[in-house]
């Protein structure tokens, strides 16, 4: 079954290493869907975030993590039967797939590491050359989401057809607002993918969002918060006027392809208030 990843490979035309790195970091991806989908994990969970948009809506930057939430909170919930799946199912694809589980029960965050040391090579690859080249993928999932999540579905077919249940567009934007404006550290990636989500017109879920400032972050102890268009163009103008550009651009510059990076020359804040002019526009 090796290859079939190197088919799927080819069909990327990598430019660079770093392209080939991610290319092949996201077709693993895909395949750890597949296995979770056949150990009927999407029974209980949704797919979210940026590699969600990247594999279901076509983003057009790579994306790192898994990132799941559960559909209904479960403090018991226990990730490690769909770990199983997940290396029986790539040790088919001929993948020695290492997992090293972080599954702590007294953390809200389940958390999992995928790794695999010999793909590269097997596929001779650039990035791998003269050096064991380790390929990692982090799985998340929060086991305690804020209540108010749209869902849907979206069929895919690699490896094989199979189903991927995630949140809905304007759920997803919500939680990546919530990022971008509680994170405690800067990641020019939730500023991609904000800057994404307006020029494709979407408006996020408002009532998830004020849940989950309620459950964490600066907003969690204000009772009479409430988050509507003007409250979120507020906060949006402040966070635009202290975020450092350059760092930002720095961040999501390696997960771009080589046609992608001229529009990063764009980034400022004067382009990002252009955003969230127009997001506001369109939420009134």
């Amino acid at each position: 079954m090796i290859e079939i990843i190197r088919e799927k490979l080819a069909e990327y035309a990598p430019a660079t290493a770093v392209d080939e790195e991610n290319a092949l970091k996201e077709i693993l991806q895909e395949i750890a869907l597949h296995a979770l989908w056949r150990a009927d994990f999407f029974d209980i969970a949704m797919f979210q975030g940026g590699t969600s948009l990247r594999i279901l809506h076509k983003l057009p930057r790579f994306s790192e993590d898994l990132d799941f939430i559960l559909r209904t909170p479960n403090p018991d919930f226990d990730l490690k039967p769909y770990l199983r799946e997940l290396v029986d199912v790539f040790d088919q694809f001929g993948l020695a797939l290492e997992v090293t589980s972080k599954d702590r029960m007294d953390r809200v965050i389940r958390e999992a590491i995928l790794k695999d040391t010999a793909i590269a090579r097997q596929l001779n690859l650039t990035f791998a050359v003269g050096n064991r080249r380790t390929i990692k993928i982090k799985l998340e999932i929060d086991t305690n989401p804020p209540i108010g999540s749209g869902e849907a579905t979206t069929y895919l077919d690699f490896p094989s057809d199979y189903e991927v249940r995630h949140q809905d567009l304007p759920s997803n934007f919500a939680l990546k607002i919530h990022a971008l404006i509680c994170r405690e550290y800067l990641k020019g990636r939730d500023w991609y993918d904000f800057s994404w989500y307006v020029a494709k017109g979407v408006t996020p879920n408002l009532a998830l969002l004020e849940a989950a400032l309620r459950q964490k972050g600066p907003w969690q102890d204000q009772p009479d918060l409430h988050v509507d268009s003007g409250w979120l163009d507020q906060v949006l103008e402040e966070k635009i006027g202290s975020v450092d550009w350059p760092a930002a651009t720095d961040d999501v510059r390696r997960f771009l392809r080589p046609s992608e990076l001229k529009s990063l020359e764009l980034w400022g804040a004067g382009f990002f208030h252009n955003k969230r002019l127009k997001l506001i526009s369109a939420m009134v």
